[in-house]
């Protein structure tokens, strides 16, 4: 195992790591992010995403968790102040446990998987970390393969998109291209690949209720930035549109909120389509 490191000042290691909360263009030249949480650094360990180094409370007595952690994974080990680590946390008192140092990864569109039953979701221009990192939630949560994230945009790999993804950013690739020229020549190779995937963009006066399309075929999910919706490109490159029934004074969603709406239809008719193939789930009747 290797030699613990320790800080206890505000050194020049330390406040490279700091950076990394605030600075996006740190991060991207360093390709490093902070992570925090049992939940988020296990699922990342367990997805194979590479630890550049883990950051513990040098006083505290660790968890049996945070000690197979130190212990398995393959990573420099820092012992820290804990007031030091409490402000990498972003906390006024009590610091995690663990903080991990954790590499970015290309933002390559083939990470995504790509077959018949392909659903994805591209993200246009949003504004806002958190409601990135809710998408990724929603979309690992019914069984999407990945997130794009399109334009002059929020970070994936800002602290409040990492916390909300609540860990499914380990699970889920999400890859951030600069514009749309680049998904419409990724989709181009994977439709002459033979996988005829629609993209399909919200909107209050589509085409259809989203109950009444159907998403078991291959499908890419547009959700428009949170002031604009989409632009009006991606609105032109969408082989559909479809709105979200609602009721009541709201004559719009949250982004967030939107995407979640529809993946859940399209994670619906999916598993309904599966069951009435198989026969799984499916009460015999006695003759």
């Amino acid at each position: 195992m290797a030699a613990v490191q320790r800080i206890t000042s505000r050194n020049a290691r330390y406040q490279q790591w700091q950076s990394l909360l605030v600075n996006r263009n740190k991060r991207a030249r360093l390709r490093e992010f902070l992570v925090q949480g049992v939940r988020p650094i296990t699922i990342a360990v367990e997805h194979g995403w590479p630890v550049h180094a883990l950051l513990y409370d040098s006083r505290r007595v660790l968890s049996r968790w945070a000690e197979e952690l130190l212990r398995t994974t393959e990573a420099e080990r820092v012992a820290m102040a804990p007031e030091l680590l409490a402000e990498l946390g972003e906390k006024n008192e009590d610091a995690p446990e663990v903080i991990a140092v954790m590499e970015i990864p290309d933002d390559d569109l083939d990470r995504i998987r790509v077959g018949d039953d392909f659903l994805g979701v591209l993200f246009d221009r949003p504004t806002s970390p958190g409601n990135i990192g809710s998408v990724v939630r929603s979309a690992d949560a019914f069984g999407a393969h990945g997130l794009i994230v399109t334009g002059h945009a929020a970070d994936v790999y800002d602290t409040k998109s990492v916390r909300a993804s609540t860990g499914s950013l380990f699970a889920l690739p999400a890859v951030r291209v600069p514009s749309q020229r680049e998904v419409t020549a990724w989709l181009d190779r994977k439709r002459e690949q033979g996988h005829p995937v629609v993209v399909v963009g919200t909107d209050e006066h589509g085409e259809a209720d989203i109950a009444d399309f159907d998403f078991t075929q291959p499908t890419l999910l547009l959700i428009g930035n949170e002031t604009a919706g989409l632009s009006a490109g991606w609105r032109e490159a969408c082989d559909h549109l479809v709105s979200i029934p609602m009721t009541g004074s709201a004559s719009s969603l949250n982004a967030a909120n939107a995407a979640t709406a529809v993946l859940y239809e399209a994670s619906r008719q999916r598993k309904a389509a599966r069951t009435a193939a198989t026969g799984e789930g499916l009460v015999p009747q006695r003759i």
